[in-house]
């Protein structure tokens, strides 16, 4: 309910009544200075979409210029054409910067960390802590789930930081930046993941943007489910650490995530743990093989075979022809 005290604050900065579109979305004025009330994500949906419309501000009231109905999709459009994610998140920091002073947004990576920092320019508090706190949050769900959208994947986030205290709907957040810690009282409002999402290139065309923009707000509340570098990851996983990744259960706290919706998101990306855990292990097999002298029996312990029998029923599944055989064919001619 916090967020809609902050929708009905920007009512009354432009001197308007928000009743109608608390209307819109059934939730009753009273409710409102109820801080610890819950609104569903449909909810909120359809009072930021008639509160967009009516102050004709996507901002709804938190910047010192309104950004007019389309200001979003404008940018969307911009980033549309980039090769890759990284380069259209630059865009859309870069191009939001032409909407409001107010704020600056900046793509930093280190390592294997991306994160997208909103370094604040203005006094976002001026019309209450409430307002700051909706507009961090706003922007960074929003550009959350248009990076997500772009990539048609889910995006986990590794660590999400606000510079406030933690608020009493601190569970709320939770379920706006998964799976990883929120930390708070942060220098500024930032939200870190992987840097070889990045490198994915964006699988949306204008068609797909004019019907995204229909209905853009859920990008804001909901989550993808399909996370198209999984599958990566299980593999790279599997190969650096095969004692840890060895089991659905390892392998899962390795990527942050539960078994069973690893199993899941691997069947929507038309894999299967098994599947991945023998292509990790072929690659291996044939790599000694073709690189080394090692007996098969070591080659067989090497890739997780409890004997040379199991490895070479397997080998040959994999390749149609024994260890001994690869071998002999893989050897280079002089």
């Amino acid at each position: 309910m916090a967020f809609v005290s902050a929708i009905c604050a920007g009512y009354r900065r432009y001197g308007k009544n928000p009743a109608e579109a608390l209307k819109k979305a059934q939730i009753t004025p009273s409710s409102v200075s109820k801080a610890q009330a819950r609104i569903t994500a449909r909810q909120m949906e359809l009072l930021s979409g008639a509160a967009m419309h009516e102050l004709d501000d996507e901002a709804l009231g938190a910047f010192g210029r309104r950004l007019p109905w389309g200001s979003y999709g404008m940018l969307a459009r911009a980033s549309l054409t980039s090769p890759d994610l990284g380069v259209a998140l630059k865009r859309w920091c870069r191009h939001h910067a032409l909407l409001t002073g107010d704020i600056r947004l900046r793509l930093v990576t280190q390592g294997t960390v991306a994160a997208i920092v909103v370094e604040e320019q203005a006094d976002l508090g001026a019309h209450g802590a409430e307002v700051r706190e909706f507009a961090l949050v706003h922007v960074l769900r929003n550009i959350h789930g248009l990076a997500c959208w772009y990539v048609d994947s889910r995006i986990p986030l590794r660590e999400a930081r606000f510079p406030f205290p933690l608020p009493g709907h601190a569970d709320a957040l939770r379920l706006m930046f998964p799976p990883g810690p929120l930390r708070f009282d942060a220098a500024q409002a930032e939200i870190r993941f992987d840097a070889r999402y990045l490198a994915l290139p964006l699988r949306r065309d204008e068609k797909a943007l004019q019907q995204m923009l229909q209905r853009a707000l859920p990008l804001t509340v909901l989550q993808y489910r399909k996370d198209r570098l999984l599958v990566r990851q299980v593999r790279q996983a599997l190969a650096a650490q095969p004692a840890q990744a060895h089991g659905a259960e390892g392998l899962a706290a390795l990527l942050n995530t539960s078994p069973r919706t690893l199993h899941r998101q691997l069947k929507e990306e038309g894999a299967s743990l098994q599947q991945l855990k023998d292509e990790v292990r072929s690659e291996r097999a044939k790599d000694l093989l073709y690189r080394s002298d090692r007996p098969v029996k070591q080659v067989a312990a090497a890739v997780g075979f409890l004997n040379e029998k199991s490895f070479t029923r397997a080998f040959r599944q994999w390749t149609g022809v024994s260890p001994g055989e690869f071998r002999k064919g893989a050897q280079p001619r002089p």
